[in-house]
């Protein structure tokens, strides 16, 4: 018995697949976040003269006790390294050259990692003010959030906690890497930017998105569905960072661009879209 009229059987039409954004251009557009955060403060030297406090009283903490690390950095090279006292003197050298830029490199890994943390630790008020400034400059800051002051305070001292806990892990990760050779000294480099560039992004987002009442497991979920834009800004920061003062003077741009990327990509609320429609590029 004949089928139905229409068209003849046949495998069934693939549906076409819809366009997806360029990783690339996400990327791109992350470290675009930057340089609009770094211009904003260009229009605003007060604020970014504000913003420089905080991060200049961290700077001297950690550059105290990264100096202190360097006097002892042939020691601990020679420390983590018993397996090459018997070898010859060029290969124990070699071996513990390398242990000694491990640590370090681990060091200043570290460092950058948690540096963003300590200073909106210690800068809260500085950057929390910048953070609405630039809100209101793109069309209004949502509102303060209802939470006690001290419930902030601790959420805050938490999350330093947790982000400190984790870089240790991927510095630990990343020190016994360098040991590899060749691909420690290239690849993992490249690897520690993007993954300390997204952990940097969490904590620079953090500002804008806890004030439209979004923890730390909301927020990082943000960040992962966002994950190649949050990268490219995080990475192209973590880069700055490692300029010598670079993380100082960046630190109130870095917050800047971070507002912008929360409101703009990372928020659902009317602020972060409807804002960014009616107002893109002011400020």
């Amino acid at each position: 018995m004949p089928g139905p009229p229409g068209r003849p059987a046949g495998p069934p039409a693939r549906r076409r697949a819809e366009p997806r954004p360029s990783a690339i251009k996400d990327l791109l557009n992350g470290v675009g976040y930057l340089l609009r955060g770094i211009g904003w403060t260009a229009r605003h030297p007060a604020q970014w003269a504000f913003g420089l406090i905080p991060a200049l009283i961290v700077l001297a903490a950690y550059a105290a006790a990264l100096v202190t690390l360097a006097f002892y950095l042939d020691d601990l090279a020679g420390w983590v390294t018993p397996f090459a006292d018997g070898w010859s003197d060029a290969a124990r050298a070699s071996a513990r050259v390398i242990a000694g830029i491990a640590i370090y490199g681990a060091s200043v890994f570290l460092a950058v990692l948690t540096f963003t943390a300590v200073t909106l630790l210690v800068g809260d008020p500085f950057y929390e003010a910048i953070a609405v400034r630039v809100e209101e400059s793109q069309g209004g800051a949502p509102p303060d959030p209802d939470v006690p002051l001290l419930v902030q305070i601790g959420h805050a001292i938490k999350d330093t906690a947790v982000l400190g806990i984790v870089a240790v892990l991927f510095a630990v990760v990343f020190f016994a890497a360098g040991f590899l050779p060749l691909i420690g000294q290239t690849v993992v480099p490249v690897v520690a930017a993007m993954v300390s560039g997204y952990f940097l992004a969490g904590e620079l987002t953090s500002i804008a998105l806890e004030r439209r009442g979004l923890r730390r497991r909301e927020r990082f979920a943000r960040l992962k569905a966002d994950r190649p834009l949050v990268v490219g800004f995080g990475a192209a920061t973590f880069v700055v960072f490692l300029i010598p003062l670079g993380a100082v003077f960046a630190m109130p741009g870095a917050v800047a661009g971070a507002t912008l990327l929360a409101r703009e990509r990372l928020a659902d609320d009317p602020l972060g879209t409807a804002g960014h429609a009616g107002t893109a590029g002011q400020g």
